[in-house]
């Protein structure tokens, strides 16, 4: 690892740094940020010093808490032209189900999405809490199945089918087929 390219810093590095900086900018203490998250202040402390091993829903729950999309606990500056390989970027994983995302491009200055290679398996769903107001995720599938969309409305996609739902409302993604894969992307309005 090179400390002259944030890049490619662990994401546990990359989510501390960027954890504290987004509470001191929001002017809220530990207690604070981990009682709107519904976590224990130890837990958020620890993640803060870089520690633990966070599950993709104590990251979303810290960033409704500190009303920052998702991208920005792990996004790094970037150069113009970017590759990520397969299998590689920062990557974080439900704790509910053998479902996976990687950070592949966060939201630049003036611009509102993010995008998101997803893996999936078979097995528990992804259900998703509603995230930020106007929120809208775009899925297209590359392999495999999945039921995607919001909680009470999903569809079953197939590799190429693409959806648009609303976000900001209960939603879900279950992998119907070992190997699913996606690109995900969250617009925020």
């Amino acid at each position: 690892m090179s400390d002259a390219d944030p890049a490619l810093k662990p994401p546990l590095e990359v989510i501390a740094a960027s954890l504290r900086a987004e509470r001191v900018r929001a002017g809220l203490s530990l207690t604070e940020v981990a009682r709107r998250a519904g976590i224990a202040k130890s837990t958020l402390s620890q993640l803060e010093s870089g520690g633990g091993n966070p599950s993709l829903e104590t990251l979303w729950a810290l960033c409704v808490a500190l009303g920052i999309p998702f991208s920005g606990l792990l996004a790094v500056p970037r150069p113009q032209v970017q590759v990520i390989r397969a299998g590689q970027g920062p990557a974080v994983h439900s704790a509910q189900s053998a479902y996976g995302a990687t950070l592949l491009s966060a939201c630049p200055p003036g611009a509102r999405r993010d995008v998101y290679s997803i893996t999936a398996e078979p097995g528990p769903q992804r259900s998703s809490a509603a995230h930020l107001p106007g929120v809208m995720e775009h899925v297209i599938i590359s392999s495999g199945r999945a039921m995607v969309g919001t909680a009470d409305e999903p569809v079953e996609l197939h590799p190429g089918d693409y959806i648009c739902y609303p976000a900001d409302v209960p939603h879900l993604f279950q992998a119907l087929e070992p190997g699913t894969r996606a690109v995900l992307v969250s617009e925020h309005h």
